[in-house]
C-alpha cells in the first residue's frame, strides 16, 4: 500500500520550500482570507475570550485558605460534635425526677420520726386536769424533744389544739430569757464553690426552675402559719417543701399528738434540704466532671477528624491554583489515593484530569505545529509560480504555472476544509446527542452509493453481514459514517482495477465488529500506527499531487475513539507469507 489517508491526501514531496519562515505570516493572512468574515467573526471571538481570561486572571482575588480552627469545615465539625454533647448536659441539668424522689424519701423518713415522737409524747407529756380534759405538759415536751432530737438535725415544734406554740427545739429557755439555736448549714465546697454558684446561676434561667412556696416564720409562732400543722390537727400527717429566702429546701411533716384517738395538739418536724441539694450537686457534678472529660476528648478528635478532611482539600485546592497560575509543570497535586477514601478518588479524579488538560494542551500545540507545517508548504509553492509567472512571456509556460497556481489554490482549500473539520470535531462530540445505529444498515446504503457510481475498472464489493445479528450500537450515525466512507475511499484509492474490497461485520462478545479489506500493496513496513498520524501521506504512484490532505485516518481514529472503540491496521498475507491488501478493522461496544 503506497500511502493511506483517511481522506487520501498526499504530502507535498520534491516541491520547493525556500524562504518558507518568511512566508508563515502571508500563509496566516491567505487562511485568513479563505475563512472570510466567519475568519474574522471567531478570530474575534478569540481575542475576546482571551481578554476576559487575562482580565479573570489579574482581577480575581487570591483565594485565602483558612487553618486550624478558623477553618470553615473545622468550625462545622466541632459545633457538630459540641452541640451534640451539650444536649445531654443540658438536659440532665434538670435532675427534677432524681430530686423529686430524694424529697418524697426525705419527708417518709421525717413522717416515720414524727409518728414515733408523737406516740411517745401521747403516752409520756399528757396531763389530764379533769375527766375528758387532758393536754400536754410543756416542760415535759420540751426534755423529751431534747433527748429524742438529739443530733438528728431535725427540728421539733409542737402546738396545742389552741394553735399556739408549746415547745421548740431550736429555742432554748433559762434564766435569762430565750435563745434560738441555729445549724450552720456545711461547708460543701471541696473546691467546687465557684462551680456550685455557676450551677446556680445557670439553673436560674433555665426553664422548669422549682415553684415551691416561700418559707416565712413569724416572731411569735401559731399552727394557722403553717398549713400542715393545721392538717395534723384535723387528724392528718401532711408534708409541705418550701424554699428559704436563699433558696435552700426546707422540708417539714406533721402528725397528730393523740391519746386514745383524742388530738391533743400536733407535732411539726422540719429539716433544710441539704442532703437533696447535695446529691443532686453531686450528681450534677459528676455528670459535668464526665462530659468534660467527653468534650476534651471530643474536641480533640473534632480537630483530628477536621485535619484528615479539611488538611488534604485545602493541599489540593493550594496546589490547584499553582498549577492554574503557574507557567511550567513544576506543580504536581497531592496524591492521596492510599487513603481509600472519597478524598483519594478526589485525589485521583484532579490528577487524572489535570494530566487530561496537560495532553490536550500538548495535543492543540502539535496541531497548531502541524497545521503551519502543512500551510506552509502550499504557500511556498504558490508564491513561486506567482513570482515565476510574471517574468515568463511564453504562453505555454505562463498557463502551465497558472495551471500549478490553481492547483495549490485547491489543494489549500481542501487543507482549510478537513483542518476546520478536524478543530471542530471535539466539541462536536461532546455535545451530540447519541443514538441507536444499525451499522450492518449503514454498511448496505454505503456500499450501495459505491456500486451506484462505479466505473467499469472500479473494484467490486463483497458485503458480509449476517441478517440475523443484531450490529446496533450507541453513536453518531452521521460522524461513524465518516469514518466507514473514509476507510472505503482509502480502500478504492489503493485497490487494483477489478479488485475486491471485502466489508465484514459480526457481533462479537459485547462488540460490533467491522473489517474492511482490499487487495492493494498493503502498508509500508512499520507504518501501520503512523497512518493514524495527522498530516500523514503516502499516495498511490500517478494520483494527482494535493488531493488529500492526511487527516481522514487522524479523524477517523479520533471519531471511534470517542465512541469508546478502537481501530487498527494489518496487512493481508497469501500462504506465501507475501502482501496481498490491507485490512482496516474498527471495534464498537454494542448496545
Amino acid at each position: 500500500m503506497a500511502s493511506v489517508t483517511a481522506t487520501g491526501k498526499p504530502e507535498l514531496h520534491g516541491r520547493a520550500r525556500r524562504r518558507a519562515d518568511s512566508l508563515e505570516g502571508q500563509g496566516t493572512n491567505m487562511l485568513r482570507r479563505q475563512n472570510g468574515e466567519g475568519g474574522r467573526a471567531a478570530g474575534k471571538r478569540a481575542r475576546q475570550t482571551e481578554s476576559r481570561a487575562d482580565e479573570t486572571s489579574t482581577t480575581r482575588p487570591p483565594r485565602r485558605h483558612s487553618r486550624g480552627w478558623r477553618s470553615p469545615l473545622v468550625r462545622r465539625i466541632l459545633t457538630i460534635n459540641v452541640l451534640v454533647l451539650a444536649i445531654p448536659v443540658l438536659g440532665l441539668m434538670h435532675l427534677d425526677q432524681y430530686r423529686n424522689s430524694l424529697i418524697a424519701a426525705e419527708i417518709d423518713s421525717l413522717r416515720i420520726q414524727a409518728r414515733a415522737f408523737s406516740l411517745s409524747l401521747g403516752s409520756t407529756a399528757v396531763v389530764a386536769t379533769q375527766v375528758g380534759d387532758e393536754r400536754l405538759l410543756p416542760e415535759v415536751t420540751r426534755n423529751l424533744m431534747r433527748v429524742l432530737l438529739v443530733d438528728t438535725g431535725v427540728r421539733a415544734r409542737i402546738f396545742a389544739r389552741s394553735g399556739e406554740i408549746l415547745a421548740d427545739s431550736f429555742v432554748l429557755g433559762g434564766p435569762g430569757g430565750q435563745v434560738q439555736i441555729q445549724t450552720l448549714p456545711p461547708d460543701r465546697d471541696g473546691g467546687f464553690g465557684l462551680l456550685r454558684r455557676l450551677l446556680n446561676l445557670a439553673m436560674q434561667w433555665l426553664p422548669g426552675k422549682d415553684s415551691f412556696p416561700l418559707y416565712r416564720e413569724a416572731r411569735e409562732q401559731k399552727a394557722a402559719d403553717y398549713d400542715e400543722v393545721i392538717g395534723a390537727l384535723a387528724g392528718q400527717s401532711p408534708g409541705m417543701v418550701r424554699l428559704d429566702r436563699q433558696g435552700r429546701l426546707v422540708l417539714s411533716v406533721a402528725v397528730p399528738v393523740q391519746r386514745y384517738r383524742q388530738v391533743l395538739g400536733a407535732l411539726m418536724l422540719s429539716k433544710d434540704g441539704a442532703v437533696v441539694d447535695a446529691a443532686v450537686d453531686d450528681r450534677r457534678r459528676d455528670i459535668l466532671i464526665v462530659c468534660g472529660v467527653a468534650l476534651g476528648v471530643t474536641v480533640l478528635l473534632s480537630f483530628y477528624l477536621a485535619g484528615t478532611i479539611a488538611r488534604p482539600i485545602r493541599r489540593l485546592a493550594l496546589a490547584a491554583d499553582q498549577v492554574r497560575s503557574g507557567k511550567g509543570r513544576q506543580f504536581e497535586l497531592p496524591d492521596f489515593t492510599r487513603r481509600g477514601d472519597e478524598i483519594g478518588d478526589l485525589s485521583d479524579s484532579l490528577r487524572a484530569m489535570t494530566e487530561a488538560l496537560w495532553h490536550r494542551l500538548d495535543a492543540i500545540e502539535a496541531f497548531a505545529a502541524d497545521v503551519a507545517h502543512e500551510i506552509k508548504n502550499p504557500l511556498t509553492s504558490l508564491r513561486s509560480a506567482v513570482e515565476t509567472v510574471a517574468r515568463v512571456e511564453d504562453p505555454e509556460q505562463q498557463k502551465k504555472l497558472m495551471s500549478i497556481i490553481l492547483d495549490d489554490v485547491q489543494r489549500l482549500d481542501r487543507l482549510i476544509s478537513d483542518i476546520s473539520d478536524a478543530s471542530r470535531l471535539d466539541a462536536e462530540l461532546s455535545r451530540a446527542e447519541t443514538d441507536i445505529v444499525d451499522i450492518g444498515g449503514l454498511l448496505r446504503a454505503l456500499v450501495a452509493v459505491q456500486e451506484a457510481g462505479e466505473r467499469a475498472e472500479a473494484p467490486r464489493f463483497q458485503l458480509d453481514v449476517l441478517d440475523h445479528q443484531d450490529l446496533s450500537v450507541p453513536g453518531i450515525e452521521g460522524r461513524l459514517g465518516q469514518v466507514f466512507r473514509n476507510l472505503i475511499s482509502n480502500a478504492v484509492t489503493f485497490s487494483p482495477p477489478g479488485g475486491t474490497i471485502r466489508l465484514a461485520a459480526q457481533r462479537q462478545a459485547g462488540d460490533v465488529v467491522v473489517s474492511i479489506s482490499d487487495e492493494g500493496p498493503g502498508i509500508p513496513e512499520g507504518k501501520l500506527e503512523a497512518v493514524f498520524q495527522r498530516f500523514y501521506t503516502e499516495r498511490p504512484a500517478g494520483e494527482k499531487f494535493g488531493t488529500h490532505s492526511g487527516l481522514g485516518l487522524s479523524i477517523s481514529k479520533q471519531i471511534v475513539e470517542a465512541h469508546g472503540g478502537t481501530i487498527r491496521a494489518e496487512n493481508r498475507g497469501d500462504p506465501e507469507g507475501r502482501v496481498c491488501g490491507a485490512c482496516f478493522t474498527v471495534r464498537l461496544p454494542a448496545d
